[in-house]
């Protein structure tokens, strides 16, 4: 694979060296020179402690030379003064033997010292602090200290667009990706150095062709009009601490370098080498639909090694606990046949828990809470209301039941349902947390200490004994946060809910006590969710920090942390197993990271708006993500590829959630609406042995309507969570809208 790393851009990384791109052209170099590459070169580095050397003063002659013959006459005084050489110094070694020579047949051994001096030069940016989590912005900006003549900015750029839209359509596609990522750092460069008109200009004339998802970041850069207004912006940083990723094939890649070359545009050649990473594939160019599919996150696609990585994305093995079969449900004139009927299920269940699934993590990968005796009730539970679920399909839909918070002055902000449907949570922008139970059996505390010293503990229902009647009431209201309670999660015992908030701290309480067991202090922004992990113990939280955090909820500092996003972290989810966590981003990208070791093993682009959804299906194969652009994407976590998109919500997408059984994938949204999705027909519609990864070549079915089973419309209540309980019904939630 070729890709254009830190330096000269290369064709391939170990046929071509980086002297041999200067064989066929010149403008490579002199691109160099004009960005003031060679500045930092330690060639020019002699005069501050005196005269060049004679090699080093030949070397720089024999560039001036060069320089010359390309008539670029800036760049030979900005090299001529940092070097401190007169014109009579440069025209007295020239007429020697040793000089650079002016006859052609000189022209090989120029070369061959200027090719020593790309190299040297190549070097230099990578001493520049630019992956830095905290970079220096005074070294950021010093990139754009030097550039070319500002009123040729739009000859540069009016150029390549001329170039690229008259070549061959199947090109095109492909090299109109360079047209975002070249204007905004030509526009940044004008007004780093004070040409504010000339920027303007640039701008006004060049924003309307770049592509309508960058309409946000666009509207961000025209406020951008003077020097001062880029230290410490965000978004500047975010350009510049991050080359931004285009996909090309060999092909179009020959054509643009060709062009580069042979027009001799070195400011465009520049901002290629510096800023750009462009990941060249062999094979046939990909077209519009196909980039557009994969495009519109803030730093371009992701780099396909990224991708590669092995994920386990395989369930771990179920204990294996005996399920105690009910008489009561047995019925009287199938007194034989129900038991039996019961075994059937609970060998079948135990087969499929014995078998080790080979895509599975290793069961002590990383370290897992053990069973309580409560935990493996629970697990019994489980398995008795799946004997019982319904199985779900195109023909057998759920059936849904919508808690509309009515009189929601407080403002909903997040919801949650436990695993057992038994407990309903919601934050609210009052900075409180309040906890319903759904079901008829009311919330109780537990006595205080003194009451329970005199409670029988050997007997069969201490459990209830040590319950307070007198506390008994439909919901609890939990103070401690102060501000917006931005997320809630229940732990899988349902002893314990997570909230975030925008105080910075994620808080533990305890359902027993409905009190705050511990405040976790990490994050200086605010936190805008938090998820438990399916095994409890472990919970993650997402904020405007860019970062995510694991916990462990018996520590107090975090136990990893994963960095990575360019913008807020808005939704946080584990992988069934576990070992994983996926992050959805502003940044316009999902992004799967490693518990172990916390690698980012998957950067998942193609959303054209911020996402604030995750969910992965049941099996840990597949993961859907939901955005402001009102699209679901279905990703392929194995081979790190989309193979879906579902379209149909005209507003930003809350909710997602998969069936117990994973046949269907409902979206909730901010429409007003929740959706049905044939999730298994379009995961069985996909080939994954068709994949081509190795070109990126993607070809997504437009199927939504084939995969849609059914919309449901609230009255006036946009959705803000979706949970499917054990036996398949579909619950939904949201405060009611009154304007």
């Amino acid at each position: 694979m070729a890709a254009v790393q830190d330096g000269p851009m290369e064709l391939d990384a170990e046929k071509e060296a980086k002297p041999e791109i200067l064989s066929d052209g010149t403008s490579n170099l002199s691109g160099n020179t004009a960005s003031g590459t060679l500045s930092s070169s330690p060639l020019t580095a002699a005069p501050a402690g005196g005269a060049p050397k004679m090699e080093d003063q030949q070397t720089l002659i024999a560039v001036l030379q060069f320089l010359k013959r390309n008539k670029l006459s800036e760049s030979v005084e900005i090299l001529r003064r940092e070097a401190g050489l007169g014109e009579h110094q440069e025209g007295s070694q020239a007429t020697d033997g040793s000089g650079g020579g002016k006859g052609d047949g000189d022209g090989g051994d120029a070369n061959s010292l200027l090719s020593r001096v790309s190299i040297t030069s190549a070097a230099a940016p990578q001493s520049m602090p630019v992956k830095k989590d905290q970079p220096d912005v005074s070294v950021v900006l010093s990139a754009y200290s030097q550039q070319g003549d500002p009123p040729l900015y739009q000859v540069y750029y009016s150029g390549l667009k001329n170039f690229i839209e008259s070549v061959l359509d199947c090109h095109r596609a492909e090299l109109s990706q360079l047209f975002y990522p070249l204007f905004v750092h030509m526009y940044l460069e004008l007004v780093y150095n004070n040409h504010e008109t000339e920027a303007k200009a640039f701008f006004d004339k060049f924003s309307g062709d770049q592509e309508c998802y960058y309409q946000d970041d666009l509207h961000i850069l025209c406020g951008l009009t003077k020097k001062e207004h880029l230290k410490g912006n965000e978004v500047l940083l975010d350009f510049r601490t991050s080359r931004f990723v285009l996909h090309i094939s060999r092909d179009s890649y020959q054509l643009l370098k060709r062009h580069l070359q042979e027009r001799h545009n070195n400011q465009i050649w520049n901002i290629i080498q510096e800023h750009l990473y462009i990941d060249i594939f062999d094979g046939m160019p990909r077209s519009k639909s196909q980039i557009d599919s994969m495009s519109g996150s803030l730093a371009g696609e992701a780099k396909r090694e990224v991708n590669k990585a092995k994920v386990f994305y395989g369930l771990l093995k179920e204990p294996e606990i005996e399920v105690p079969l009910d008489d009561e449900d047995d019925e009287a004139e199938n007194e034989e046949g129900k038991p039996k009927k019961k075994k059937t299920k609970k060998d079948s269940l135990g087969s499929k828990s014995k078998k080790q699934d080979p895509n599975a993590p290793q069961q002590n990968r990383i370290p897992l809470p053990e069973l309580k005796d409560s935990d493996k009730l629970d697990k019994i539970m489980y398995m008795k209301e799946s004997t019982k679920r319904i199985r779900l399909g195109p023909e057998n839909l759920p059936s849904i039941c919508f808690y509309t918070f009515l009189n929601a002055f407080q403002g909903l902000t997040a919801v949650d349902f436990t695993d057992d449907s038994s407990l309903l949570a919601g934050g609210f922008a009052d900075s409180t947390v309040r906890v319903w139970s759904v079901t008829p059996k009311k919330l109780r505390k537990v006595k205080s200490a003194g009451e329970l010293n005199v409670i029988e503990k050997e007997s069969d229902d201490v459990l209830e004994r040590i319950m307070d009647e007198k506390t008994a009431s439909e919901s609890k209201i939990l103070h401690g946060h102060s501000g917006p309670v931005y997320g809630v999660s229940f732990s899988p015992d349902r002893n314990y809910l997570l909230s975030s908030s925008e105080d910075g701290t994620v808080r533990l309480w305890s359902l027993q006590t409905f009190t705050c067991l511990v405040g976790y202090k990490g994050h200086n922004y605010p936190v805008w969710d938090t998820h438990f992990s399916p095994f409890g113990y472990y919970f993650v939280s997402g904020g405007h920090d860019r970062v995510a955090r694991l916990w462990a909820t018996d520590h107090y500092q975090p136990l990893r942390i994963f960095a990575g996003h360019l913008a807020d972290v808005t939704c946080t989810r584990f992988h069934p197993n576990s070992n994983y966590v996926a992050t959805g981003s502003t940044d316009r990208t999902v992004r799967l990271w490693d518990v172990l070791n916390a690698n980012c093993v998957r950067i998942l682009t193609g959303h054209k708006g911020p996402i604030h959804s995750l969910a992965f299906s049941p099996n840990g194969k597949f993961l859907a993500s939901g955005s402001t652009d009102g699209r679901v994407l279905l990703w392929d976590i194995g081979h790190g590829l989309m193979i879906g998109e579902l379209k149909g919500h005209t507003d930003t997408i809350y909710a997602l959630k998969f069936s117990r059984d994973g046949e269907i994938l409902a979206s909730g949204s901010m429409d007003n609406t929740v959706r049905l999705w044939d999730s298994m027909k379009a995961f069985d519609e996909v080939e994954t042995d068709d994949f081509t990864a190795t070109t990126g070549h993607i070809h997504l079915p437009d199927n939504s309507q084939e995969l849609l089973l059914g919309m449901y419309h609230s009255k006036s209540t946009p959705v803000t969570h979706l949970h499917f309980t054990r036996r398949n019904l579909l619950l939904a939630a949201g405060a009611y809208n009154s304007q």
